[in-house]
């Protein structure tokens, strides 16, 4: 007599197998050779200090907690974000809310090239997918965010 599988664990074992099948492979050196990242960035806090002063509920009183000098990093493209490669950084952020009161440090990353700020993961305007890229960015950065 054949076995018969329930269908629930049928589904449980499709599901890991397609979350096995989209877990990023590590960065290849044929995927970063001959990208040009530019010089290091020298005015990069200025340049995180403004970019989040028009996105912060309350700028002034934000504690901005710069975690990583730049480092070179490289970000795949995957659905819902394109490719960007440049200086990196981790920041960690806590602003307050409506009602006045620290919301919790959330972390952010900040992709520069030609000291500009040419992608930004999480933040004030990205949660969802650029919040999961921006934690683990920062561990891959050397500043991993538990909370």
């Amino acid at each position: 007599m054949p076995r018969v599988v329930p269908p629930a664990a049928l589904a449980v074992a499709s599901i890991l197998a397609l979350l096995a099948a989209c877990a990023p492979a590590p960065v290849t050196k044929a995927e970063t050779e001959g990208l040009d990242y530019g010089p290091r960035p020298v005015r990069w806090q200025d340049e995180v200090r403004s970019y989040l002063a028009v996105r912060l509920t309350d700028p002034k009183n934000a504690i901005i907690e710069f975690r990583t000098e730049p480092q070179q990093m490289y970000q795949r493209s995957v659905g819902l974000r394109p490719m960007h490669y440049g200086w990196a950084t981790c920041v960690w952020v806590n602003d307050k809310n409506r009602s006045g009161a620290f919301a919790g440090f959330y972390p952010m990353t900040f992709f520069f090239r030609n000291e500009k700020i040419i992608q930004v993961n999480s933040g004030p305007d990205d949660f969802g997918v650029g919040a999961q890229y921006a934690r683990s960015q920062c561990e891959q950065l050397g500043a991993p965010f538990k909370q």
